[in-house]
């Protein structure tokens, strides 16, 4: 399934005078797009519903997002509306550059030069209990449930992920917590995921010799408010590592298919209620380690989010 022209058609929505209704939510309380297209942080999405739309009100985002690391690099953009600050929708295409997959070669694939991985999302998240904003002088916090359906497109690299186990469609379920102490400009977020997952399904999903089970892995975030438009945090999301055992029964090296918890620490800036720019430092730790000699992945994500 490709959804290019699903995204195209969601932003015009969003840009037409319906989507520029006197929203009233305070900047950045919505969070950012994350990489998926739920809002939240970069990495990672929070419980809260995206859009500046409150309770009795309908919005969207539009999104687009550069991530640079030392081997590869990985493009996302998409849209989600959020309805009556209680559902969001999102849809989300990530393209990622893993040109050295092509090392694969020597084990008798047949990977062309300069591959693409592509990955569509469609993600839907609704808030069951609490108020990020409201009940801020509680120990409440916002709560919400999600999931998001990923589908890969891995091209040529297609039979090296078949050869591991790994699927090329999978399904993630996730709890959010988000707790916002609006005196003191703190906020927290909890997650927790229910994945098969491998690099965030950009290499599938499961593996072989008994790695296709769920897993439950957390991940964590905290941001401050420098003033009312500026946002410091970082954020921590633990990882699957279903393909490192596989890979252990093939000629590469140990830990050759090992895959590293993902962290970051951004600083976001909205200029305007309907303007956002996040910048962060990211550590992805090892990504196919053996096509890249055991190289950590370290490098910059840029993202500027339109909001309504």
């Amino acid at each position: 399934m490709r959804i290019n022209t699903s995204i195209v058609a969601a932003i015009s929505l969003l840009l037409s005078a319906g989507a520029y209704a006197d929203t009233g939510k305070l900047l950045l309380t919505g969070g950012v797009s994350s990489i998926d297209g739920a809002a939240g942080g970069g990495l990672t999405p929070w419980a809260v519903i995206g859009s500046n739309a409150t309770a009795d009100q309908i919005g969207g985002t539009a999104h687009i997002s550069r991530a640079v690391v030392n081997d590869y690099s990985l493009t996302s953009y998409g849209a989600a509306i959020g309805i009556r600050d209680r559902v969001e929708l999102s849809i989300a295409e990530q393209n990622f550059d893993a040109s050295p997959v092509v090392g694969v070669n020597g084990l008798g694939f047949n990977v062309n030069s300069g591959q693409h991985i592509k990955m569509d999302i469609l993600g839907v998240k609704v808030k069951v209990a609490g108020d990020a904003v409201l009940d801020s002088d509680t120990y409440m916090p916002q709560i919400a449930v999600g999931m998001e359906y990923k589908s890969t497109h891995a091209g040529s690299f297609s039979p090296v992920l078949a050869a591991l186990g790994a699927k090329d469609n999978g399904v993630d379920f996730y709890v959010s917590a988000t707790k916002l102490f609006l005196a003191q400009g703190i906020l927290v977020n909890a997650t927790l995921r229910a994945t098969k997952a491998n690099q965030n399904g950009l290499l599938g999903f499961g593996g072989a010799l008994g790695e296709n089970n769920y897993r439950l892995r957390p991940e964590f975030s905290v941001a401050y408010l420098l003033n009312r438009k500026v946002v410091i945090g970082a954020e921590y999301r633990f990882k699957t590592n279903n393909l490192e055992k596989v890979g252990n029964t093939l000629p590469l090296p140990s830990g050759g298919l090992r895959e590293d918890d993902w962290k970051d620490i951004f600083i976001a800036f909205a200029p305007t209620k309907n303007v956002s720019v996040t910048l962060a430092y990211l550590d992805l730790g090892r990504i196919a380690p053996v096509l890249v000699s055991n190289r950590k992945q370290t490098g910059f994500f840029l993202s500027t989010q339109l909001a309504f």
